[in-house]
């Protein structure tokens, strides 16, 4: 990915500046915002992309769309405009939250299911995320109805499939070998 390097400086950086100021917190609710904005917003990842569109209507409607932000994120945003590098406010966005959880000794386990978790489900599968790490888990979910039913959990690293998909894909492997 273009600029993932860059995206971890610019993260840790902020998040350093945030932690002086004590505005973590709304900063890290900020970074989400963006992140779940330009993800959602095909335009406005777009716009952010494009070499033609100049950077300072590039700025204007950032800071239209995210008026309400803290100071930390609108000087983000005017320095990455400034070194021609809005291009990766997602990114920045992303890894900030990743690097904030992680400062708060917060997991982020990301479970894949094909419909959304119930409650009951989801403190199941909370406990199952708790016995493999031993930080605190919050849980992500993502819908994907490829997988059929089950869930696979992710975190960090461990992934711990259990949905209907690899459940078939083992036995057709198993009766493709025998």
């Amino acid at each position: 990915m273009a600029g993932a390097r860059a995206a971890v400086r610019y993260a840790k950086a902020l998040l350093s500046l945030a932690l002086d100021r004590k505005t973590a917190k709304t900063v890290n609710a900020d970074m989400k915002l963006i992140a779940d904005t330009i993800a959602e917003s095909n335009d406005l990842g777009e716009m952010l992309q494009s070499p033609v569109v100049p950077s300072s209507t590039k700025k204007s409607v950032l800071l239209e769309v995210f008026k309400k932000s803290d100071k930390s994120t609108i000087s983000l945003i005017d320095t990455l405009i400034s070194n021609n590098r809005i291009d990766i406010l997602g990114a920045v966005a992303s890894k900030f939250n990743q690097l904030f959880d992680e400062s708060k000794g917060v997991e982020v386990a990301i479970v894949t299911t094909a419909i959304e978790l119930t409650a009951d489900l989801k403190k199941k599968v909370l406990a199952k995320a708790k016995e493999l790490t031993d930080q605190n888990v919050e849980i992500e979910n993502v819908i994907d109805e490829s997988i059929l039913g089950g869930f696979i959990l992710r975190i960090g690293d461990v992934q711990y499939n259990a949905s209907v998909a690899n459940q078939f894909n083992k036995l057709k492997r198993e009766f493709t070998l025998n």
